[in-house]
């Protein structure tokens, strides 16, 4: 039987590029107004992924790239050391502009559906949690009261497709892995993850999302109000295989 489903948040449950640059405008606009020296020595750019600044900061600091939290915190601090900052004076901008970033991170578009498709899991009396290698906190949004649990990177010490999220799932709700079943757009991260644990799984694969090959998930939805239906015929399946 079928009792719980995890959700990947960011470009499952709503689109993450538009939601970043935004934050990370607010994120500028507060670091010109309050940390001048920062933006006179620095672009945007240096804060993205792929960025020479991120790169050495990894080669420093390996344990903390499944961080997206101390990721940014750290070059948000060592730009400002590098720009002329004191120490103090780095660590209290870093906070506080990571403060500013964070709150506009958490003010997601969600896609069509997506509300409502949790209310129906919900009355259908499916426990729900949330498994993202982001850091957003689903609490922090619209839909945070129709979640359960959340696990994500930042707080389990590891990112997907590395088990230990999924396991912390399992684990939180007491559930084995047959009677779980994890949602999400990545065919890596969230699909190919969480077979290799056991649970069931649904490929968002929306329109306009791209890969090279399809997911090799249990099932595939284009639209997210398909999901309900769909895994209530997983239940289904599960039983039918539990009396086999």
């Amino acid at each position: 039987m079928i009792k719980c489903v995890t959700f990947d948040l960011d470009d499952t449950l709503w689109a993450v590029d538009p939601v970043i640059h935004q934050a990370n405008r607010e994120l500028w606009d507060w670091l010109e107004q309050n940390a001048p020296l920062f933006t006179q020595n620095h672009v945007l750019a240096d804060l993205a992924e792929g960025s020479a600044m991120r790169q050495r900061l990894l080669q420093q600091e390996p344990d903390i790239a499944h961080s997206m939290t101390q990721v940014r915190l750290r070059l948000l601090e060592q730009g400002c050391l590098s720009a002329g900052y004191s120490d103090d004076q780095a660590r209290q901008m870093a906070a506080a502009a990571f403060d500013v970033f964070i709150r506009a991170r958490h003010q997601v578009e969600l896609f069509e559906h997506a509300q409502a498709m949790l209310e129906q899991l919900r009355r259908d009396g499916y426990v729900i949690g949330a498994l993202s290698n982001g850091n957003a906190d689903v609490g922090q949004t619209l839909i945070g009261s129709l979640f359960d649990f959340q696990y994500n990177a930042d707080g389990v010490g590891s990112a997907k497709p590395h088990p230990g999220m999924f396991e912390k799932a399992l684990e939180h709700t007491g559930l084995r892995p047959e009677q779980v079943v994890h949602v999400g757009d990545h065919p890596i991260n969230d699909v190919q993850a969480a077979r290799q644990v056991g649970m069931w799984t649904i490929w968002v694969n929306l329109p306009g999302q791209n890969w090279p090959q399809p997911a090799r998930a249990d099932e595939t939805v284009n639209c997210l109000s398909a999901i309900p239906a769909v895994v209530s015929q997983m239940g289904l399946r599960a039983n039918s295989r539990a009396t086999l």
